[in-house]
C-alpha cells in the first residue's frame, strides 16, 4: 500500500500557521480542528517548520512562565529539520522512518509542494484495513466460496 491510498481517504487537508503564531494560538487550532500537528510557513508562504502539542509541552516544561509561555512564538520551539516522504513511499518505508525518528506526522511533497499530511494513526489505519480485507479474502479462499 503507497501513501497515496492513504490521502485518497483523508483527504489532503493541511493546516499551518505563520511563524509568528502564538503558542497560545497554535494550541487553540489544535483543540479547534482536532489536529495532531501545524506546518509553520515564513512570511513567504515557504515551510519552516512543523510543531505539535508535544513542542509546546516541552517548551512548559523547560521553564517558560504562563504570561510568557501563552505568547512565546511558534518559531522558538518548532522542529525546524523536517522529514518529508512522496505519495509513491511505500506505508511500511514511511511507518519506519516515522518510528525510528520518533515522530507523529510526515507531509507529503509532490515536485516540492505539500500535498498532504500523514499521521501515524492514519498509517495504522490503513495497516489494520488492508489486514482485514485480506484475511475475509483468505477466509473466503479456505472455506471454498471462490470457484474452480
Amino acid at each position: 500500500m503507497k501513501v497515496k491510498d492513504i490521502l485518497k481517504s483523508k483527504g489532503s487537508d493541511v493546516f499551518t500557521v505563520s511563524q509568528e503564531t502564538t503558542l497560545m494560538g497554535a494550541t487553540d487550532i489544535f483543540f479547534s480542528k482536532k489536529i495532531g500537528s501545524l506546518l509553520v510557513n515564513d512570511a513567504n508562504g515557504n515551510i519552516v517548520g512543523i510543531i505539535a502539542p508535544n513542542d509546546i509541552l516541552k517548551a512548559v516544561q523547560e521553564g517558560c512562565t504562563e504570561e510568557n509561555c501563552a505568547l512565546q512564538k511558534v518559531s522558538q520551539v518548532m522542529t525546524k529539520d523536517i522529514l518529508c516522504a512522496s505519495e509513491d513511499d511505500d506505508i511500511d518505508y514511511i511507518q519506519a522512518i516515522m518510528t525510528e525518528n520518533r515522530i507523529r506526522h510526515i507531509p507529503i511533497i509532490r515536485e516540492g509542494k505539500i500535498i498532504g499530511l500523514v499521521s501515524i494513526g492514519d498509517i495504522v489505519k490503513a495497516m489494520i484495513k488492508n489486514r482485514d480485507v485480506e484475511n475475509h479474502y483468505l477466509r473466503d479462499y479456505i472455506e471454498g466460496k471462490y470457484p474452480g
